[in-house]
């Protein structure tokens, strides 16, 4: 297989460049990213469409990574609760080697192809949950078994690789692949092909949570009121929504606990 993220940058002699030079060259490399992902969103409708019917069933989304990858599908699946108010559980993010590879790498984790199936297993996998398998190589034994185990069992899988025709490409049932080619530092998988992952991670997650409910107009109405700068924000949301002052909607909002029951008790009061 020829691994589009293994091919030698495009960039040569890269200590001898200049600051300027440096971020010139790494921003001009980032700005492919886009076009990239924008090809696969075909593809990324597909996986999005497939696992809204099984969430509205009860299902969840788990993503499934080593290294990278694992870290972003962790910090993808850790903003769900606090910015759609959705329980911990209903999005899932795995790492090979568990929670200590999320600062610190653990040594041939990913290289266990059982691995990733067992740590999905103590979550009581059912038929409506979903699984995305996430790596830049395409390649990682720990994704692979998980989404091979995944689809035995008749479970819904995606992918998400930066390589064309890799195992992970050509197992899952719906493969996202934006190629973006080399990276700036040969090999280096954390810099594009790691935007990439993070920005059809967004997508993902962004576009199942508006399906499921979790938005209204283009507001978060369910978001958790974890400091003082979103209830700032929620406050005003509610103002706005209900052309009332900032300190009856900011009472509003403390009494009721969520932008959207704050503004529903609110109508259903003043009939």
């Amino acid at each position: 297989m020829n691994r589009e993220t293994e091919k030698s940058s495009r960039y040569n002699d890269l200590e001898k460049m200049s600051t300027h030079e440096l971020l010139i060259n790494i921003n001009r490399e980032d700005q492919s990213v886009s076009h990239a992902i924008f090809t696969e969103i075909p593809k990324i409708k597909s996986f999005v469409d497939a696992a809204f019917e099984k969430m509205q069933a009860g299902g969840r989304l788990f993503y499934l990574g080593a290294g990278t990858s694992g870290r972003l599908g962790i910090v993808d699946a850790s903003e769900c609760p606090p910015t759609f108010g959705v329980p911990h559980g209903m999005v899932v993010g795995l790492i090979a080697g568990g929670d200590a590879a999320i600062r610190k790498a653990v040594e041939f984790a990913e290289d266990d192809p059982a691995q990733g199936w067992k740590d999905l297993e103590e979550f009581n996998i059912d038929k409506n949950d979903c699984i995305v398998g996430i790596a830049a190589s395409g390649t990682t034994p720990y994704v692979i078994g998980a989404i091979d185990e995944a689809n035995r069992r008749g479970l819904i899988t995606g992918g998400i690789t930066c390589n064309p025709g890799s195992p992970l490409a050509e197992l899952a049932q719906f493969p996202m692949v934006p190629v973006v080619g080399p990276e700036f530092v040969t090999g280096s998988t954390r810099m594009k092909s790691g935007t990439a992952q993070k920005l059809v991670l967004n997508m993902i997650s962004t576009s199942l949570m508006i399906k499921l409910g979790r938005v209204k107009g283009n507001k978060m109405v369910d978001m958790q009121l974890s400091n003082n700068k979103l209830v700032d924000r929620g406050t005003r949301m509610v103002a706005e929504e209900l052309g009332i002052d900032y300190d009856t909607s900011e009472q509003l909002l403390k009494e009721n606990g969520s932008v959207r029951k704050a503004i529903e008790s609110f109508k259903s009061t003043n009939k």
